[in-house]
């Protein structure tokens, strides 16, 4: 394995190091405060319209993408590094046309749209003029098994008629969302794997109801996460992404690299928190001595540390075997690392919460919004137990030529 970063990673990411420092660490109280003032938490403010023109203005635009035609053409390992450095703020995947859920929308979109289809929704995606969402988990079933979703998409002459209730559908409640990727099911007679279909719907479609938007820990901001209902929603069979019965497969596909983005901003995020802490601790006394001299604060630093070095590593590790035998050769991989990656980020967010006394819990530092998203990374792309569960079942296969005692 080799993970030397390539000249170019090494020149991309000395920019955007630099565009963090330089804009977009400075914008996170311009973005909340534009926020408050503008009195919409789900709409984007001028301050990221701002920061989007310098991104591309430097380049830094579409990293995520390996497609060449439209992206930066990074290998998964290649980008890794890049989506690290974007995890330590909440507002950079965006500034760098990077953030989830648009990501993967437009990998899918890339992959198995149609060109019609990438004329309309992939290339103003890609230019960042439109946002999107995915439309995939259900509140009456156990969504950690994909192939229990209910939302019924039915074929009538020329149209599907879509019916059923979403949640969780990220980004829906942005004014700038224009289309969503609905999955459900075209065929329940078929396969289990084969009943299910993706077909893009526009946010204006007759019958697609807004219920309301789910806080996380009570936050709700950034772009929303929506309740939705499909009532008799009527598309062009024309609007089906890749092929019917096809839409657990591009599941699975859209997944494979957003768990690596997931983990490397995970890691990001997990940095950003340890280097408030050790700046906290070296900075307030307790006790009659510096908190950093402290032996319970220095047994956080060190075990920090470890932590995220071996996540990094292994998620390194994930994308380089993404890159070289694909993401089948990689599964054990890019399951160990949806579990160990939200994991790291929380124990080192919530040390750096406790360094910090009462201010790690508010609105000062960025610890409580860290926290919290943190944790919602421990079900997004789904839970930690299937992702376990299918780690251990592929233990249980292989075979052991251990001696007899």
């Amino acid at each position: 394995m080799e993970f030397e970063e390539t000249a170019r990673v090494k020149e991309l990411k000395s920019k955007l190091l630099d565009f963090m420092d330089s804009h977009v660490y400075p914008a996170e109280r311009v973005y909340r405060e534009q926020v408050e003032q503008g009195g919409d938490p789900h709409k984007s403010p001028p301050v990221m319209e701002d920061l989007k023109r310098e991104a591309r203005r430097r380049n830094l635009w579409n990293l995520f993408l390996p497609d060449t035609r439209w992206g930066a053409g990074l290998t998964n390992l290649e980008y890794a590094p890049l989506a690290e450095i974007t995890g330590r703020s909440f507002i950079a995947p965006e500034a760098i046309n990077c953030a989830a859920p648009d990501t993967g929308n437009m990998e899918i979109l890339a992959q198995f749209g149609t060109p019609e289809q990438q004329e309309r929704w992939l290339m103003p995606l890609l230019e960042g003029e439109i946002r999107s969402a995915f439309s995939m988990t259900e509140p009456d079933v156990a969504s950690s098994d994909a192939t229990n979703i209910q939302c019924s998409i039915r074929r009538e002459g020329d149209e599907y008629v879509i019916n059923g209730r979403k949640w969780w559908t990220s980004g829906l409640a942005d004014p700038r969302c224009s289309i969503l990727i609905v999955m459900g099911k075209t065929d329940p007679d078929a396969h289990r794997y084969m009943q299910q279909s993706m077909v893009l719907v526009p946010v204006d479609t007759p019958g697609v109801k807004k219920v309301r938007t789910l806080s996380v820990f009570g936050y709700d901001e950034g772009h929303g996460h929506c309740e939705v209902i499909y009532d008799n929603v009527r598309v062009p069979v024309g609007n089906l992404l890749g092929e019917e019965g096809g839409g657990f497969l591009i599941a699975q596909a859209r997944l494979g690299p957003g768990r690596i983005h997931h983990c490397m901003r995970a890691i990001g995020m997990a940095e950003r928190a340890y280097e408030l802490m050790v700046t906290r601790v070296k900075s307030r006394v307790a006790f009659g001595k510096p908190l950093a001299e402290q032996g319970v604060i220095q047994d956080w630093i060190a075990e920090s540390r470890l932590e995220i070095e071996q996540a990094r590593l292994l998620t390194l590790k994930a994308a380089w075997l993404m890159d070289t035998v694909g993401k089948d050769g990689a599964r054990f991989e890019i399951s160990a690392i949806k579990v160990v990656a939200p994991r790291v980020a929380l124990r080192v967010v919530d040390r750096a919460m406790q360094a910090h006394g009462g201010a790690g819990v508010s609105q000062d530092t960025p610890l409580a919004a860290m926290y919290a998203g943190a944790r919602t990374l421990r079900f997004a792309d789904g839970p930690d137990e299937v992702h376990k569960m299918s780690i251990a079942r592929n233990e249980l296969k292989r075979e052991f030529n251990i001696p007899p005692a």
